[in-house]
This record gives C-alpha cells, sequence and structure tokens, in this order.
C-alpha cells in the first residue's frame, strides 16, 4: 500500500526567524488594539505567554483574543488573516531572529521522497493555508507537496489528519488504512494529532523539543533531523 506522508512546517520543514509571530502580532494590533496593560507602541507584545508550537493559527488566535475579552467569529477570523497574510509576505523577507532557512536534510529528504510512486507527500500544518504556501516558497518547498490540512481547516490539530487525508483520495490516493499514514512534526501536538486516528508518529528533533521529549509523549519513531534518509527510507519500506 502508499504511505501518505504529512510534514509540519515550522520546526520540521524550515524556521522563518519568528516571521510568523511578528506577521500575527502585527495583524490582531491592526485589527483588535492593543490588550488592556500592555503599550500601544509594542504591539509585539500582544500574543506573549501564548503557547504556539504545534498549535493551529486559529486556537492561538482565538486564545489571544479570550485573553482580551474578545470572542473570535467567523468574520473577525477573516479579518485577522487576511492582515496577517499580508505582513507575513514583508516579515518572511526579513533576518529575524535566530535561524531562518530551510532545516538540515529536508531538500534532499523531499528530492528522494518525491519520485517514489510508494509515497503520497502532503502538509499538516497549523498555518493558515495562505500563511504555510509563503513560508514554503519563500525556500522552494511549496512545489513538493499537492495538498494537506491547515490551521483554516480546524481549530483542533487533532481534526486535520482526516481532512488531509480526504484531500490526497481526491488528488488521487488509494483508499488506505490509518496506519498508513505518517506524521512528521517536531512537537507533542504533531504526535498526538497522529495517534487521534490511528497513524504513525514521527518526530523530528529540530523544533524546540528534545528528541527523548517526543519519545516521551509516545512518537514511534524519532530523528534528530531529517538528514537520515536511509533511516526514512527504512520507515517506509521496500520500494515496490
Amino acid at each position: 500500500m502508499p504511505k501518505l506522508v504529512l510534514f509540519d512546517i515550522d520546526g520540521t520543514l524550515v524556521l522563518t526567524g519568528g516571521a510568523g509571530l511578528r506577521a500575527m502580532n502585527r495583524a490582531c494590533a491592526e485589527v483588535v488594539g492593543t490588550p488592556a496593560g500592555l503599550s500601544a507602541a509594542a504591539p509585539t507584545e500582544a500574543l506573549n505567554g501564548i503557547p504556539v508550537a504545534g498549535r493551529t493559527d486559529w486556537i492561538i488566535l482565538h486564545d489571544t483574543l479570550a485573553r482580551m475579552g474578545i470572542a473570535l467569529d467567523g468574520e473577525l477570523l477573516g479579518r485577522i488573516r487576511e492582515r496577517y497574510v499580508t505582513h507575513l509576505r514583508d516579515e518572511i523577507l526579513q533576518p529575524g531572529k535566530g535561524f531562518n532557512g530551510t532545516l538540515p536534510g529536508v531538500g534532499d529528504l523531499l528530492d528522494a521522497l518525491q519520485p517514489r510512486d510508494d509515497v503520497f507527500l502532503g502538509l499538516l500544518t497549523g498555518n493558515f493555508k495562505d500563511g504555510a504556501r509563503i513560508k514554503l516558497e519563500r525556500f522552494d518547498l511549496w512545489r513538493y507537496f499537492r495538498c494537506g490540512a491547515y490551521g483554516d481547516d480546524a481549530p483542533d490539530r487533532n481534526a486535520l489528519v482526516p481532512v488531509a487525508l480526504e484531500r490526497a483520495n481526491a488528488c488521487g490516493l488509494p483508499a488506505i488504512e490509518p496506519d498508513d499514514v505518517i506524521v512528521v512534526g517536531d512537537t507533542p501536538h504533531d504526535v498526538a494529532c497522529a495517534h487521534a486516528v490511528g497513524a504513525v508518529a514521527v518526530g523530528v528533533a529540530t523544533g524546540g523539543f528534545t528528541a527523548d521529549e517526543l519519545r516521551a509523549c509516545g512518537a514511534s519513531v524519532v530523528f534528530d533531523t531529517l538528514e537520515d534518509v536511509e533511516g526514512f527510507d527504512r520507515l517506509l519500506g521496500v520500494r515496490p
């Protein structure tokens, strides 16, 4: 049976030097203003203390606005998302802080997987779809993925694997069992969303969590980086 391999983005494929966080803070400040008690001159404080790693943009915004006493409805979500995407196009070009680029081994691994007729590559990310595209196109990675599930699709990341599978089926992937779906990510949330549907959770310790932490939360396989193309090949099994 073919395998559906779903990749997370931030901390798994790329790091963007905080571009997404800066763009989200700018969007929130622009659309809803500055939270009480924070400086209007420092809109970057808006998301301070809100957990972001491995969570969907939707739920990050929900929690940010809830702290401000604002309910996030569909209309407000759309307005903030539109401003976020606009700001992200600018922020993605800035150097930012920390590493900014494709993570080790990613290009070689995707080059190795893309030609295989027993592998279907997709995305599973908390990023809004337009944000995911901006981040991946910046590093010439968007072209590897035919479809995916995104932070627009549900606030709960655990709901995203079925969405990604349905879209992959619509793009030509035959019907497969849940254990033929592999979710690759750098956080416990990636592991949890795989477990939620019986998929295989693969951790990669290139984000904010160590290999031991990813094993402890239930990842079936953990790579220090995605440079281990042979190890990934063994995970997928023999080529047909």
